[in-house]
Formats: structure tokens, C-alpha cells, sequence
């Protein structure tokens, strides 16, 4: 698969949200994404049916969050077997000062913001949720163009090694 398509970037990512204004509001009067399409209908792309209104709020880069209101004002609910940690969407900002106005900016408008914290020296982020329960990450990049360069070479020795270090355990608790 090495020569697959080249994929150039996130077009959008999409998620459920509980109430079309409620979110629109979030997304555009706090976070400053501006709503730049909405597509109603009762027959998805996927040739399901049901109501829904289909938000998209656009980044600078064109990219976009997109959220699904599915006309029940009901929120997704969390993974049960999966951490609340674990699933969150991380939004790159300029510069550690941005994330610092971010983080005043939202607990002016009222919202808790966990951090900012220093991941392994890489990124320096703050913690929130959305009125949807999804939790969002603010992030800068701190990392030099010489440790983004090892990281990369890196990476498939990395991920081999935690494969064979969590086979290992697991054996280990099947054998017990």
C-alpha cells in the first residue's frame, strides 16, 4: 500500500453534537471558527435515513469540525471501555502566547481549561469540553526541526516495539 493515493490533508472530522445552536455558538462566537456550510436532509451519503442538519465550522488551513444534530437533543455518549483521555480532538494554534489568550478567553466565557501542560517537550496544550462532552485540545508545537526529524525516523521502530511489549503482556496475563 505504500503507493496509495497521496492524501493531502483533513478535509473534516465529524462528530454528534446535541444541539445545532448550542454547538454553532461554542464553535463560532467562542472559538472564532465561522459556520461556512450546513447541509439538511433526511437520506445521508451513505443512503441511511433520518433528519439531520450537518454543520461544518472552518480553520484557517480549510480544514473543518463538523458536527451531525440529529434533531433528538442528544448527545453522543463516551466509549464504555474506552478512557475519557483517550478521544479528544487536538487543534493546533500559532504559538504558546495564543494558548495562553485561549485559555483566558475561555474561562472568561465561563468554560474549565485544564492546563497548559508540556507533553514530553513536544507540545504545549490546554484541556476543555464543548458543550457536546467532547474534549478539545489546544496545541502548539514546541518541538525543534531536528527532534521532529528523529521523531519521525523513529516512529516504526517505536510502534514495533510497543506491539511487541504489549503481546508480550498480554501472553503473560493469558498464560496466568
Amino acid at each position: 500500500m505504500a503507493n496509495f493515493v497521496p492524501i493531502h490533508g483533513l478535509n473534516h472530522v465529524a462528530y454528534r453534537c446535541r444541539d445545532a445552536e448550542e454547538t454553532r455558538h461554542f464553535y463560532e462566537d467562542i472559538l472564532g471558527l465561522p459556520l461556512t456550510h450546513v447541509v439538511r436532509g433526511d437520506v445521508v451519503s451513505t443512503g441511511e435515513t433520518g433528519a439531520f442538519a450537518h454543520l461544518f465550522f472552518e480553520m484557517t488551513d480549510g480544514s473543518c469540525v463538523a458536527f451531525f444534530d440529529l434533531g433528538d437533543n442528544t448527545a453522543a455518549q463516551p466509549s464504555p471501555n474506552t478512557p475519557g483521555w483517550v478521544n479528544h480532538l487536538a487543534l493546533q494554534v500559532e504559538s504558546e502566547a495564543k494558548v495562553d489568550e485561549a485559555k483566558k478567553r475561555l474561562e472568561a466565557a465561563g468554560i474549565d481549561v485544564l492546563g497548559p501542560k508540556l507533553h514530553e517537550g513536544q507540545f504545549r496544550s490546554i484541556y476543555f469540553f464543548d458543550p457536546n462532552g467532547i474534549r478539545l485540545e489546544l496545541t502548539v508545537n514546541t518541538t525543534s526541526p531536528e527532534d521532529l526529524k528523529t521523531f519521525r525516523s523513529n516512529a516504526r521502530a517505536a510502534c514495533d516495539d510497543w506491539v511487541r511489549e504489549k503481546n508480550a503482556r498480554l501472553n503473560e496475563t493469558a498464560s496466568a
